[in-house]
């Protein structure tokens, strides 16, 4: 666990108590602060007295915010609609994350660099190979944020033999929102495309959001932008315009192209820019080529993003739960082109983001046919009909069995749904696990198999 000086003696209030709260509740306690917390949820405050009985429980929006030095929030919560925002700022209190802790932290650790990834698209899986390069290459590595283990719950890096270590933190735009002070040695902003506009006002405002990790920057410090959409062009623009065009670094991926066919877990155009980002990103920290190249190809990927599954009579199943909008889907479709040996078996769907799928159509001539399940089922299958076969299975095992009993050898049956997962899984990890296990039973005992029951509590057959 991260601790420092600079939070003893102080007043901290917190709400919501997930894993990134209850991080921030161990780090504030640990390091001498004084916390109350607070979760609408019942489960999470038992659990916040089971494990920290020195932290007062309270609803916050009951109690006197202004004797507090700030208001750790969960990213989860919506401030622009949650009441919590409104009330701190009357109390003159700065509302605040788990991310802010660990950077107002940071003097009291060892030697170290912090890395921040965002992006709308392929942030995990460029963070994950960020610190698969980075261990590769012997130096001290975390990896936190909006993937695995809270940084603060994390044990501080001690620098070794080949340098100080590195924090890397995947950020989302929430936790961005919640953040002041975090200076990122080197920063990366992937893409920038429509998501979460519930949380903003506006495309407008999510894009600035995003480039927020920037201004926190000094102008010494790395930053790696995309070259895919003109929002990320126009925060590279100004930052290079501060930075008095030093420090910035263009990604595309053309100049690794060569190299890609040996890395079997970094398929697709949308994974040679992740690639080329965390290459930028590894050169600004130190590592040669000489480190970073042979380590590409042991890459595993993550779960739920193009993550290949199974292999079964020739042909590939791909999981990509974590394609929850079109325009993470459609780098997906792009991955497999069309060949005679070779064509996708697309099984999309959901809880729909938006009213179309403009941004997968260019890849429409790579499917085979379209499998759609969900609320957005019937609304993909009207848009897909003109343009290829299409299956309305409403429910995820009937897709699979469906698109197995037409697959041929060569072919990729693939879960990329567009949609979130909301309406009939807990989340895109419930549904991606759905999809491997229904998979592991087809081939194990054949499509007749009776699956009885495929959600987020697993597959009974």
């Amino acid at each position: 666990m991260i601790v420092s000086p600079a939070f003893a003696g102080k007043r901290y209030a917190v709400l919501g108590l997930a894993r990134s709260g209850l991080a921030s509740v161990g780090t504030l306690l640990a390091s001498g602060a004084e916390v109350t917390a607070w979760d609408s949820r019942e489960e999470p405050r038992a659990v916040l007295a089971a494990r920290f009985p020195a932290a007062h429980l309270a609803d916050l929006l009951t109690i006197d915010l202004g004797a507090f030095d700030g208001v750790v929030v969960s990213p989860g919560v919506p401030l622009n609609r949650h009441p919590i925002a409104a009330a701190a700022a009357a109390a003159g209190v700065p509302v605040i994350g788990d991310i802010e802790l660990f950077a107002r932290a940071r003097p009291a650790l060892p030697a170290h660099r912090v890395v921040g990834i965002t992006g709308t698209n392929g942030k995990s899986t460029t963070t994950a190979l960020v610190h698969h390069l980075l261990k590769s290459a012997a130096l001290p590595v975390r990896m936190g944020g909006n993937i695995g283990l809270p940084v603060l719950e994390q044990e501080p890096l001690a620098p070794n033999d080949q340098g100080a270590g590195v924090y890397i933190l995947e950020l989302s735009s929430y936790q961005i929102d919640l953040t002041q002070t975090l200076a990122c040695e080197v920063a990366a902003l992937l893409n920038i495309t429509p998501d979460h506009l519930d949380r903003y006002d506006g495309f407008a405002g999510y894009a600035a959001s995003k480039a927020r990790l920037f201004a926190m920057q000094r102008p010494t410090d790395h930053a790696v932008f995309g070259v895919g959409d003109a929002e990320t062009a126009a925060v590279a623009a100004r930052e290079e315009a501060r930075r008095g065009g030093a420090y910035i670094h263009r990604v595309s991926g053309r100049e690794l192209a060569d190299l890609q066919p040996s890395w079997p877990s970094l398929q697709g155009p949308h994974n040679l820019q992740n690639a080329a980002a965390a290459v930028a990103i590894v050169a600004a920290l130190g590592l040669t080529p000489a480190q970073w190249r042979p380590a590409m190809a042991t890459f595993r990927g993550l779960p739920h993003r193009m993550e290949r599954v199974a292999e079964a009579g020739g042909v590939l199943y791909i999981n990509d739960s974590k394609a929850t909008n079109p325009a993470s889907a459609a780098p997906a479709l792009a991955a497999f082109p069309p060949s005679p040996q070779r064509r996708i078996h697309w099984i999309c769907g959901g809880l729909p983001k938006g009213a179309d799928l403009d941004e997968c159509a260019p890849f429409f001539g790579n499917v085979a046919a379209a499998y759609t399940i969900g609320d957005a089922g019937p609304l993909f299958a009207d848009i897909l009909t003109p343009y290829m076969p299409v299956n309305r299975s409403e429910m995820l095992c009937e897709a699979l069995r469906e698109a197995m009993a037409a697959a041929h050898p060569g072919d990729v049956v693939m879960l990329s749904p567009a949609c979130a997962s909301f309406d009939q899984f807990r989340d895109y990890e419930a549904r991606g696990d759905s999809f491997r296990q229904i998979v592991e039973a087809l081939i194990a005992e054949g499509p007749n198999v009776s699956i009885t029951f495929c959600a987020d509590q697993g597959v009974s057959r």
